[in-house]
């Protein structure tokens, strides 16, 4: 089915004892595979990639992906993992979640008065940090 959703796909190949290799296909049904000269040192597994039509936005939804994956890989005995965009929660003082303003002229000095208690009590905000992450989904 990837076929009909995706104008281009690559599949990223590679056994424990043999080169990587990487097959490409356009939505027309030819292939083509060549071995892949410029491979990551992985021991072996395979990585999909699908250049989607752009009619088929839903399945960038990650909902939808697992949903697939779920139903497709009963009996796969392999783990299956999707890169998943998460979110967590960090706390920092609130200057270094508010950027700096430059200033127009950077080589004049400037100067502070440090007071240690002010330093102490400077707020701290939460914020929300965006992080990618490989999350298992078939084991």
């Amino acid at each position: 089915s990837s076929g009909i959703n995706a104008e281009y796909g690559e599949v990223h190949s590679k056994n424990n004892d043999d080169e990587q290799y990487i097959w490409t296909s356009s939505a027309g049904g030819s292939f083509t595979i060549h071995q892949d000269e410029d491979a990551e040192d992985v021991p072996r597994g395979t990585k999909i990639i699908l250049y989607l039509r752009e009619d088929m936005t839903e399945y960038l939804e990650e909902k939808k992906l697992k949903d697939i994956i779920k139903k497709h890989s009963q009996f796969i005995g392999y783990p299956i993992k999707l890169q998943v965009e998460k979110e967590r929660e960090k706390e920092v003082s609130d200057d270094e979640a508010e950027p700096e303003e430059k200033e127009d002229d950077e080589e004049t000095p400037k100067i502070e008065d440090v007071d240690e208690e002010k330093e102490k009590e400077k707020k701290k905000k939460k914020i929300k940090e965006k992080y990618n992450e490989l999350e298992e989904l078939h084991k």
